[in-house]
């Protein structure tokens, strides 16, 4: 861990932004003069991003089909791009699905036990969150046990079942492509989707009792894509606290309405607006129901967007920058980090001049550093 005082930079410090050193020692933002100097005029310095949800890691975890045998070795590619991005906490959300392939059980289980036994190796802070579809009910009895095994402390709910056409007896689009990567025979995949559309019914009065069971072992929740404030009544009233990517505007008011997490993806608001056609990202900030924003599926873009939101001047840099860091770390529960304020975890970014990331720090220890910075810190 490093014991440095960071001069002469633009700091984002608690009050706003400021010239004022910043300190680090043991791991934490300290509050008076800790060790050397290091001049970092020209940069600024913002909290390290936390990153609540994405999936990125996929391509890192099995580019291809039996690339990746050493899931550990896909964890420290991961690290570096999470590290090369600003991101010094990282929520890695992997599916248990019935699409299988890297979605499925088998898969699931290899990731979360890499993490959970080789994770704490790492110097970015990797934590596992499960998205589980509810359709799986032959698992409901097991997966309190299975959370605990694996060490996962945040459980996300998915339907992607494609209800409206199995309802019809029609096939999804992409059916015989998905079954294959699922190793399915496709008129076999199609037989399954419509079982778990038929008895999806079931899955309701199964689901508050398994959230209680989860939520005893200390696991947060949340629902993914709510497109009505019914839906996210019903989450609400299972416990289920975090509203990840409402897919509507009434959706997001009735989360914010019930005190619950709103949980936006960044590349939504990079691109201009959702790929699948759901409510604007870049409206919900501006209407102000947004609590952070999330990787999703491209690391770069939460720096990206609160940057955008800062220069298009919907929001100032602090409101901004607290959508990828204070504001996931209070949906996450994680009151250690956020802020640089004296006494929290000592993970920062620090941007040059053209808004590129110049360096990471993670719990005071170096994840990332590159170019004119690297040596600004050695020859201090």
């Amino acid at each position: 861990m490093l014991t440095i005082d960071l001069t002469g930079a633009d700091v984002l410090h608690p009050g706003g932004m400021s010239k004022a050193p910043l300190s680090i020692a043991e791991g934490r933002v300290a509050d008076a003069p800790a060790g050397r100097a290091v001049d970092l005029s020209g940069y600024r310095v913002l909290p390290g991003i936390i990153d609540v949800h994405g999936d990125g890691f996929e391509r890192h975890m099995a580019p291809r089909r039996g690339a990746m045998k050493e899931t550990a070795e896909g964890l420290v590619a991961v690290e570096a791009e999470l590290a090369a991005n600003g991101i010094t906490t990282a929520v890695l959300a992997q599916f248990v699905s019935w699409e299988g392939g890297l979605r499925g059980l088998d898969f699931a289980d290899k990731v979360f036990t890499a993490l959970r036994d080789t994770g704490t190796e790492l110097v970015t802070d990797l934590r596992p969150q499960l998205r589980f579809e509810t359709s799986l009910l032959e698992l409901y009895d097991t997966l309190p046990d299975r959370v605990a095994q694996w060490g996962i402390e945040y459980v996300v709910f998915n339907d992607h079942l494609p209800h409206d056409r199995l309802a019809q007896g029609r096939k999804p689009p992409r059916l015989t492509g998905q079954a294959l990567k699922a190793g399915r025979n496709p008129d076999d995949h199609f037989a399954m989707l419509l079982d778990l559309h038929t008895k999806a019914q079931d899955a309701e009065p199964a689901l508050g009792p398994l959230c209680d069971a989860l939520r005893e072992k200390g696991v947060r929740l949340g629902s993914h894509d709510d497109a009505t404030a019914e839906t996210r009544a019903k989450w609400q009233a299972r416990g289920v606290q975090v509203a990840e990517f409402p897919e509507t505007q009434v959706a997001a008011e009735a989360a914010q309405a019930a005190g619950s997490g709103v949980v936006l993806g960044a590349p939504n608001l990079v691109r201009g607006g959702s790929h699948k056609g759901n409510v604007s990202a870049l409206d919900l900030v501006m209407m102000g129901l947004c609590d952070a924003l999330a990787s999703d599926y491209h690391y770069p873009s939460p720096r990206r967007a609160a940057l955008m939101l800062e220069r298009s001047g919907v929001l100032d840099l602090a409101g901004a920058w607290a959508l990828v860091s204070s504001g996931p770390a209070a949906v996450l529960g994680l009151s250690d980090r956020g802020t640089l304020a004296p006494g929290m975890r000592a993970d920062l970014v620090i941007l040059d001049a053209r808004d590129r990331v110049a360096a990471t720090l993670s719990g005071g220890r170096i994840s990332f550093m590159s170019g004119d910075v690297a040596q600004r810190f050695v020859a201090a």
